[in-house]
């Protein structure tokens, strides 16, 4: 069987020695975020992305591995086991190449085949096959003719009445033997991947018009180099019964190469007789099943390329800057039902909630503005969090107008998406948060804590409700869900949680952290106050030694007996960092924070068996900026005043919006119009670019232009290549020529084609 480790570095370019002992950790319960952090001299640094890589694919190997020895099992049990089938059986390293292996040896239904055989006609089926064999220096006997072969083989008592039913069985049991080939399915499905074409037609039930899959209505495309995003789109559309779709390619060549390869006689009839054998082995037997599990590649192709931009996305939302631990004003808005206003303190402690009325009546409108005064002004609030659904731009005007009467230092006014916050409102977390609040006062309160700290706030919500992916209901589900737990895991220890504020929703996500553990942790904070130190985590109940190894360098504790606790620094390594101190001659306290005496530090000095140069690094860059935030420094989008509905837009308008979505073919970006306008891969750059993910991501604020408006359809073409032409605005900026190799994609082409899948299918 396989060596998994040697294969594993040779097919990830990776030293035997490191992925070894890589699999040692991860097979003895540590996490990806501790062994990617804490254990850089036993895997030579690898970062998360490829211990995520090697573990996914020891996870496959390993699961082969399991199948070939049940596969070996069930030959060996029928007697027919060669040592050259189980060599070819424990060489293989791909699942389709095993099954396809033990496909001649599957138990299966009764087939055509298992009826010739029944009727005795298999030693029929081996003479003919005798006779397929070039003539060689008069070796072969004279061919007597199918006709006389087969004459011997009539049997009334079998059922074989005929000469023709006898050649027919025969036909049956080749053909079955060669659709069972392993080299021919594999030659075949290649060729079907890499030449084959997908079509889709509107079936003739919708009309021009009438279906949200217009732009596949009579759609074509080379199927290795389908887009992902079409892909799924067109196998939703069949299974909503709308799109009829098939996979095209040339039959004949597909006859001819299989002929090229099981017809080796020169005798007519011979030939004649396994041309059309052939055909139905194929055409019955191979065909289906091949373009059965080419599509099933081709869709779990683009469930991969989904799923992975779908984490992409997710990443750049929880690792958005945070505005800080300040009083906070959330504000729902609304028209008919009002705005609802709650009011948070510095930590995100829920103080006060109001609901103001100030898209009504004028006197509506001023009540509403006293009581938002009168809040501001009683909680001292530092930021105010608007989200962006309905009504945002109006209450954003709304807000600004009483920001402008007042005096002295004014709050920071920012728009926050509030993807989600209905479902949070709902959740059973909500719930446990907040029994005796509405629902409506959860969503206000989830718009506040957004803006102090998008990471905790947003870890409570399932990243399918954000708002972020693309085709997320219809692609593996499993995959899905793995992939975005260990984008929540990854985001989370790379920031780090500070224990003694965490909820029980971000704690769980610390390497380590159970669910239960969690639970406990909350409960024991509560009972017992405030942790002052990283060791008094042992003493809750189910966190025991290999629980505080892998999570203890993840938890911060503001203000405890040791700053260390405060820092990134693990507890494993304290020691350590008391002997530098203690070698410079200065306290532990005095080197955490002095850049220069930690600079100085000769680090050769420290090296041992267990700690090497990257440990050493990362303890110092500690030292120097304990307890930072890895984040970026908090930024957030100005819509332009006056510009608040779609019929405000004019092309050729230059604004500042902030990314909200990316897809495999563009981004969508929020300019405060109620309706985010789509940039198009082809309109991100002035050089050709295969990813949206290379220019832009989520939470992003970028400076666009306005291509084109569609009001009817609610649809906005825009742009982030120069133009020389000075806008609306007056911004002027420099002609863009396209690369070699970039196409020209027209205004109206963007538009009606890649903006109406904005509307009926990104946010699916």
């Amino acid at each position: 069987m396989l060596l998994i480790p040697e294969v594993l570095a040779e097919e990830l370019q990776l030293s035997l020695p490191n992925v070894q002992n890589a699999l040692n950790l991860y097979t003895e319960g540590a996490t990806v975020p501790f062994i990617a952090r804490y254990r850089k001299e036993q895997t030579g640094e690898m970062n998360e992305i490829v211990l995520r890589n090697l573990f996914d694919r020891f996870e496959y190997l390993t699961e082969l591995e399991e199948r070939k020895t049940t596969i070996i099992e069930s030959i060996k049990q029928q007697g027919k086991l060669t040592n050259e089938l189980q060599q070819r059986i424990a060489a293989c390293l791909q699942k389709n190449e095993l099954e396809d292996l033990y496909l001649p040896f599957k138990p299966k239904r009764r087939t055509r085949a298992t009826v010739a055989r029944e009727k005795g006609l298999e030693p029929l089926a081996e003479i003919i096959g005798s006779y397929n064999q070039p003539r060689s220096h008069g070796e072969m006997p004279t061919f007597p003719g199918l006709q006389q072969l087969a004459e011997q083989y009539i049997s009334i008592e079998k059922g074989v009445t005929t000469t023709q039913e006898a050649l027919q069985g025969a036909s049956d049991i080749l053909a079955e033997s060669v659709a069972e080939k392993a080299e021919l399915r594999s030659a075949l499905r290649s060729y079907i991947l890499n030449n084959a074409s997908v079509s889709s037609v509107v079936k003739p039930d919708y009309p021009e018009g009438t279906t949200k899959f217009e732009m596949y209505r009579t759609y074509s495309a080379a199927l290795r180099d389908i887009p992902p995003h079409n892909m799924l789109a067109l196998r939703r559309g069949e299974a909503e019964e709308i799109l009829t779709l098939s996979i095209d390619f040339d039959h004949d060549y597909i006859l001819q190469y299989l002929e090229s390869r099981e017809i080796h006689s020169s005798e007519a009839e011979i030939v004649r007789y396994y041309k059309v054998m052939l055909k139905d082995a194929f055409e019955r037997l191979m065909k289906f099943t091949l373009i059965g599990e080419v599509r099933l590649e081709k869709k779990l192709a683009a469930d991969e390329a989904s799923i992975r931009n779908f984490g992409e996305n997710l990443r750049h939302l929880l690792l958005a800057s945070p505005a800080g631990m300040k009083p906070v004003l959330g504000i729902d808005p609304g028209f008919r039902t009002g705005c609802k206003v709650a009011a948070l303190d510095a930590t995100g402690k829920f103080l006060e909630y109001r609901a103001v009325f100030p898209h009504n009546s004028k006197y509506e409108r001023e009540e509403a503005a006293k009581t938002l005064r009168t809040m501001l002004a009683k909680h001292r609030i530092s930021l105010i969090a608007i989200g962006n659904g309905t009504a945002s731009r109006e209450t954003d005007e709304f807000v600004s107008e009483v920001l402008r009467e007042l005096e002295g230092e004014k709050p920071t006014k920012v728009v926050v998406s509030e993807a989600g916050a209905s479902v949070y409102s709902a959740s059973e977390v909500a719930a446990e948060e907040f029994p005796d609040l509405d629902v409506t006062v959860r969503g206000a309160i989830s718009i506040a804590r957004r803006l102090q700290d998008p990471l905790a706030e947003l870890v409570k919500i399932d990243p399918k409700s954000i708002g972020v992916g693309q085709y997320q209901h219809d692609v593996d589900q499993k995959l899905l869900k793995k992939k975005l737990e260990e984008t929540v895991e990854s985001c989370v220890n790379y920031v780090g949680v500070d224990v003694n504020t965490a909820s029980k929703e971000l704690l769980k996500a610390v390497a380590g952290i159970t669910e239960t553990v969690a639970k406990n942790i909350v409960e024991f904070r509560n009972q017992h106050g405030a942790f002052t130190s990283r060791k008094d985590l042992l003493n809750v109940p189910k966190f025991g030694a290999k629980t505080f190894e892998q999570a203890a360098g993840f938890m911060r504790i503001r203000g405890g007996k040791t700053p260390l606790d405060n820092s990134a620094v693990h507890p494993e390594r304290y020691g350590l960092v008391q002997q530098m101190a203690d070698d410079i001659g200065i306290a532990l306290e005095e080197l955490i924070g002095a850049s220069e005496k930690a600079k100085a530090i000769e680090l050769k000095r420290y090296i041992s068996p267990e700690v090497g140069l990257p440990t050493l690094r990362d303890i110092i860059a500690e030292l120097e900026k304990p307890g930072r935030d890895p984040r970026e420094e908090f930024r957030y989008a100005e819509f332009q005043s006056g510009i608040s509905e779609i019929t405000h837009l004019q092309s050729g308008m230059v604004l500042e919006g902030v990314v909200t979505n990316v897809t495999n073919f563009g981004a969508f970006v929020d300019i405060g119009v109620h309706q985010d306008g789509l940039v198009h891969i082809s309109q991100m750059a002035n050089r050709y670019i295969t990813s949206p993910l290379e220019v832009v991501k989520v939470g992003q604020i970028v400076k666009v232009r306005v291509v084109e408006v569609n009001v009817g359809l609610k649809r906005i073409s825009l742009s982030m290549k120069a133009e020389q032409q000075s806008s609306k605005q007056g911004t002027s900026v420099q002609s863009n020529v396209p690369l070699k190799g970039q196409k020209n994609v027209s205004a109206e082409s963007m538009s009606d084609q890649l903006a109406l899948l904005k509307e009926k299918f990104a946010k699916a």
